[in-house]
């Protein structure tokens, strides 16, 4: 089992930047691979990156690259989601998810977090 708690989420200017944290626990190793997945009100789940806990393996979202930066901190059991240039339509609830590698695909990850709120006004 693998147990995961985001935070970090919150209000923040158009332009502002944020960082999230996926604070793992559990047989944590157990799956290579750390998601982070949004949510906005009415509209599906969209995938927005991905890493290994070896950091070898990096996956974007087209409409975060550059922006976004994902990293890891294997000491600290912990993936970071370091969000810059953030726009009105990154708002959403934001999900960390472990799995077996880095995928855009939910169905591929095995534990999800409970979310937390990402708001960017305008």
């Amino acid at each position: 089992q693998v147990q995961l708690v985001e935070s970090g989420g919150g209000l923040v200017q158009a332009g502002g930047s944020l960082r999230l944290s996926c604070a793992a626990s559990g047989r944590t190793f157990s799956r290579n691979a750390v998601g982070w997945f949004r949510q906005a009100p009415g509209k599906e789940r969209e995938f927005v990156a991905a890493i290994t806990w070896s950091g070898a393996s990096t996956l974007y979202a087209d409409s975060v690259k550059g922006r976004f930066t994902i990293s890891r901190d294997n000491a600290k059991n912990t993936v970071y989601l370091q969000m810059n240039s953030l726009k009105p339509e990154d708002t959403g609830v934001y999900y960390c998810a472990a799995g077996v590698v880095t995928s855009a695909t939910p169905r591929l990850y095995d534990y999800w977090g409970q979310g937390t709120q990402v708001t960017v006004s305008s």
